[in-house]
Order: structure tokens, then C-alpha cells, then sequence
């Protein structure tokens, strides 16, 4: 299988004596027949007729141009997992927020700056496509980067279902079968493939490892027993190391690790990577499944026996500290927010945010806040009852309180900015200790997507620095797909003078006989005619219910 492996000063003098390049990749996005992880043929979404798909390699500052031709049979979209778009709101991908999916049989080509370097990854953003293979690696080096070591190892981690993901929706929402449908159990995929790599390592050498959870639904766990990971990368951002014994990774995040191989090549190790979902029946061989790699010094060399620490350590991002330096910022608003799920009167369990259940708009909501006098922009009400519009001002400060009162975590993904992780707590057990980021370096901690513990809050601040329009959204596809998302408007009188979206995007909406100006309904005003009415929660006033187990 392949592993992807690079030498740091290559990578650093490329960096340091090469000015900005494009990088240039050519994508015909069509349905592939394979059998991935040895266990289920089945139908899925490659690039150029293959799975998996090579990474994308650039080096911050370059220019990423994405040619995708829609080969499938329903539009497709793509979307680049941690970078803010910054001025290119419009390039964002996720498909009725920022554009128009692309219609089977045309193409468009993605074009906007790599301008943070980090590790991320690009997938699909329309039908949920990401969840049936359309997804890559996004890795951008920085031109000098804050942290020696001397070469690197990028690891993706995936798991993947024996049927589509249309069909697991399709089931989760039928109100004539029994929710939530039976647990399945996905299989792990390594850098695409069923099988770990091996990670040779020479005597005394750092390596950076760049760990991705490229997952639909499940976690993992990583450690490479012998030695020690020191954290310096959560989803794009620097931290200061940070000596760890495993990662614990949700939905979409990302970690970057250094490893100081051991000083003579006598033992070869052995590293344990672990795909489970804490919220689905534990049964051995499913869930969790277990995979073993071989951390190779020399070939042949006897593996070294090893013992788990008995203090063992997890990494925790609150715990982390922003190399940054900067310190917690102020709040100008603080805005609270519940997730969970819910019964309607349609007989469905959908997933919610304060008590809405996300459904997509009849025009991109972008095109409405840039088309809309500013008055309307300014107003939620004109994107529509489910798009869950929330207005930021420009440059204002917020803090998310977000509310999980659930029997199962949440990773949730904030599109378009990183934020500061401030507070962790539970909402069940009050003499259990809030976590802080620490009060003595003061330097919280910032990414893009966190995972929100069960019966939990976390408290979470970002500026409002970078106008567009934003989801916010569960990770695990199959809530995202129930309804577990809203729109954040930010400063729409800001965007319409700052930006202007291109012809070619505009296209997409017309050859489908989709508006490209007017509210969430396409329509003049605050008339929403066309628009669905939301559906109506069965007790409104009742408590919500765990959202789908699986």
C-alpha cells in the first residue's frame, strides 16, 4: 500500500526558495466498483476511475486549482476541510450555502490561495458524498516551519460501510421502520487501504506524523506503544509540544505529532491504531476493531515487548496551548446553542439545533445574502425557517456555548474560521470539574472541528473576521444528513461590497433552473413561497431524544 513519506528538508528548502506555485489537480468525480475493505463490494465515488485518491501536496501561499468533471448522476461538490476561504466565501463548497452543486456532466474549476498551512482534507459536500469515498488528504507546508524534525509520515484514517450512504439515510428517516435502524460496523481504511503501513524509522531520527480521522460516523485511537508523541498541529494550528501517549480523534479532526526514534535499530515496534463508536453495541471483532502496524528499524529485527503506562495519557485539546501566544478573546455576544434530536409529527427522529432541523434553501444562501438589500441581508428571517440563519456583525467577538444533553458525542465543525477552545462541562454532574485552557500560559488552544463529550457543554469564541456564510455542523454524516447543522450570515453588508461571485458559479445554478438571487425562497422580500413549512416537533416542550445510534 502506499505510504506517504517526506523528507523535512526537502520540504522546508522547497518551501524557503520557491515563490508561490499552482498547484493543479484534475478531478473527473464518477462512481467506482471495488471492494475496499476486503469484506463488501460495493458501488462508490472515486476520481479518475480510482480509490483512493492521491493527497494534495501545496505549500502555503500557493494557488490550489481543482478541476472537477461531475461524472455521477446527481450533483457533486467540494469542499476544502479547514481552510477559511478568506475573500473566497464563494469557493467554500458546501452545496446550497455557497453554491450551486455541479450538474452531472459539467465541471468547474475550484481556484482560490492556500494561505494557512496545516493538515486538512478535501471531500465531497453535496449528497454526503464524503461518506462513499470522495475524500483526500489536504497537507500544506508552511515556508519555515516552527517545529524541527526530519521527515514526516501523513496517515489518513477512514472507516468505510459495505452499502451507500443514501441508503442509510433513506433508512434513519423512514417512518415506517423501527428507529434507529440495526448498528452496523464499518471496517478501517489506512491511507485508503485495508492494511496498515509500515513506518520505517532510523535510529535518533524526529519524525512528524500527520494523522487524519477521515471517518463517516466512528473514531480513533492511535498510539505507537514505546514511544512518546509530542502534539503540535490540531486541525491546521500550531501548538506548543505537548507529550502525549495516544490520540482520540472524532469526525474530522486532525493531529500532527512528533516521534524521536529510539538511538539504536537492535527492536523493531509495533503501533495500535483503533476504530470504534462508543455509542453502538459493543460486540468483539465489530465494535471496537482493533489493527496493529509494524514500526520497522531495521528488517527482521525481534519486536520489542511492550507495557501500556499506567498513566496513561489521552490528548486533550484544552489542555493544548496555542504557539500563537494570543490570549482568550473578549466576548461580545455570547450565543447558546442545544443539539440533540427529536420526534415530528411526520413520524421522523431528526436532529436539531435549538430546535430546528436543517433542510437546504432553493437558492444558495450566499446569493441571497449578496443579492438582498442590506436591510433584508441583515435579517434571518429572509434565508428561511430551516436554514437556521444566525447574523454575526463584522468583526464582532462571539462565544458558542453549545449544549450536547446526549447519550453520544457530537464532533462539530465550524466552517469558514478556527476558534479558541475555552471550557468543557458536564450538564448532569455539577461536582464534576469544569476543563479550562490553562490560566498560567493563557493561550487557548484553537481548531476547527471539536468533539462535544456526552451530557456535555463546551464553551468556544471566535472573531467574526472573515464575512461569507458559514455552516456549523455535526461531522458524523448521518446527523449532518437528520438536520444537525445552521448557517452562520457573517456580515453580509460587509460581503456584497468585498466580493462578487464568479460567472461560472453562477452557471451551475442556471442550468439546473435554480435562482441566483432573492431569499432562502428565491422569491423578493420576506415572501417564502416554495419553501417546505418545517416539520413540527411532537413535544415541543419535551425532552429531546438521543439522535441515531449508529
Amino acid at each position: 500500500m502506499k505510504v506517504y513519506r517526506q523528507a523535512a528538508s526537502v520540504v522546508l528548502l522547497l518551501g524557503a526558495l520557491t515563490s508561490a506555485a499552482r498547484v493543479v489537480v484534475d478531478w473527473n468525480v464518477g462512481y467506482v466498483n471495488l471492494d475496499r475493505d476486503g469484506h463488501s463490494p460495493r458501488r462508490a465515488i472515486g476520481v479518475n476511475g480510482a480509490l483512493p485518491i492521491p493527497p494534495v501536496f501545496a505549500t502555503r501561499g500557493d494557488t490550489l486549482v481543482i478541476n472537477v468533471h461531475n461524472s455521477l448522476d446527481v450533483t457533486t461538490s467540494i469542499h476544502a476541510h479547514g481552510l477559511f476561504q478568506n475573500g473566497t466565501s464563494f469557493m467554500d463548497g458546501p452545496a446550497m450555502v455557497t453554491q450551486c452543486g455541479i450538474p452531472p456532466g459539467h465541471s468547474f474549476t475550484y481556484e482560490y490561495e492556500a494561505d494557512h498551512a496545516g493538515t486538512f482534507w478535501i471531500h465531497g459536500h453535496d449528497h454526503h458524498q464524503n461518506s462513499d469515498g470522495l475524500r483526500t488528504p489536504l497537507v500544506v507546508h508552511e515556508r519555515r516551519e516552527p517545529h524541527r524534525y526530519d521527515e514526516e509520515y501523513l496517515l489518513s484514517l477512514e472507516d468505510w460501510y459495505p452499502f451507500e450512504f443514501a441508503a442509510r439515510l433513506k433508512d434513519t428517516l423512514d417512518p415506517t421502520k423501527t428507529f434507529p435502524p440495526p448498528a452496523s460496523f464499518p471496517y478501517a481504511l489506512f491511507n485508503g487501504h485495508p492494511t496498515t503501513p509500515t513506518l520505517k524509522f532510523k535510529p535518533g531520527k524526529t519524525y512528524r506524523f500527520r494523522i487524519l480521522n477521515m471517518s463517516t460516523t466512528e473514531w480513533f485511537q492511535f498510539n505507537l506503544p514505546g514511544h512518546q508523541m509530542r502534539v503540535i498541529e490540531a486541525d491546521g494550528e500550531y501548538s506548543q509540544p505537548s507529550a502525549v501517549d495516544g490520540l482520540d480523534m472524532g469526525p474530522g479532526e486532525r493531529y500532527s505529532v512528533l516521534v524521536t526514534a529510539h538511538p539504536t535499530d537492535s527492536h523493531n515496534y509495533h503501533y495500535n491504531a483503533t476504530l470504534y463508536a462508543g455509542f453502538v453495541p459493543r460486540i468483539e471483532d465489530k465494535n471496537p476493531r482493533h489493527y496493529q502496524g509494524l514500526i520497522e528499524y531495521r528488517e527482521g529485527a525481534p519486536i520489542m515487548p511492550t507495557t501500556e503506562p499506567a498513566n496513561f495519557k489521552w490528548v486533550s485539546d484544552v489542555e493544548l496551548c496555542s504557539l500563537s501566544g494570543n490570549p482568550p478573546l473578549p466576548v461580545d455576544r455570547q450565543i447558546e446553542l442545544t443539539v440533540g434530536g427529536s420526534l415530528f409529527t411526520t413520524g421522523q427522529t431528526m436532529d436539531i439545533i435549538n430546535n430546528i432541523t436543517y433542510a437546504q434553501p432553493l437558492i444558495p444562501s450566499l446569493y441571497s445574502a449578496m443579492s438582498l438589500d442590506t436591510p433584508l441581508a441583515m435579517n434571518e428571517a429572509a434565508y428561511g425557517p430551516q436554514t437556521h440563519a444566525i447574523i454575526l456583525k463584522h468583526l464582532e467577538y462571539i462565544e458558542l456555548l453549545v449544549n450536547s444533553p446526549n447519550s453520544l458525542p457530537h464532533p462539530m465543525h465550524l466552517h469558514g474560521h478556527a476558534f479558541q477552545i475555552i471550557e468543557y462541562g458536564s450538564l448532569v454532574n455539577k461536582s464534576e470539574p469544569v476543563r479550562r485552557f490553562s490560566s498560567e500560559v493563557n493561550a487557548p488552544m484553537q481548531r476547527d472541528t471539536i468533539v462535544i463529550p456526552i451530557n456535555s457543554y463546551v464553551k468556544i469564541r471566535f472573531r467574526a473576521d472573515n464575512p461569507g456564510v458559514w455552516l456549523f455542523h455535526c461531522h458524523m454524516d448521518i446527523h449532518f444528513g437528520m438536520g444537525m447543522a445552521l448557517t452562520f450570515i457573517e456580515a453580509p453588508d460587509v460581503l456584497r461590497q468585498r466580493q462578487k461571485v464568479p460567472e461560472a458559479m453562477l452557471e451551475l445554478c442556471r442550468a439546473q433552473g435554480i435562482n441566483t438571487q432573492g431569499n432562502g425562497a428565491g422569491n423578493t422580500g420576506l415572501d417564502l413561497a416554495g419553501l417546505p413549512l418545517p416539520p413540527i416537533r411532537v413535544n415541543r416542550n419535551g425532552p429531546l431524544v438521543p439522535p441515531v445510534d449508529f
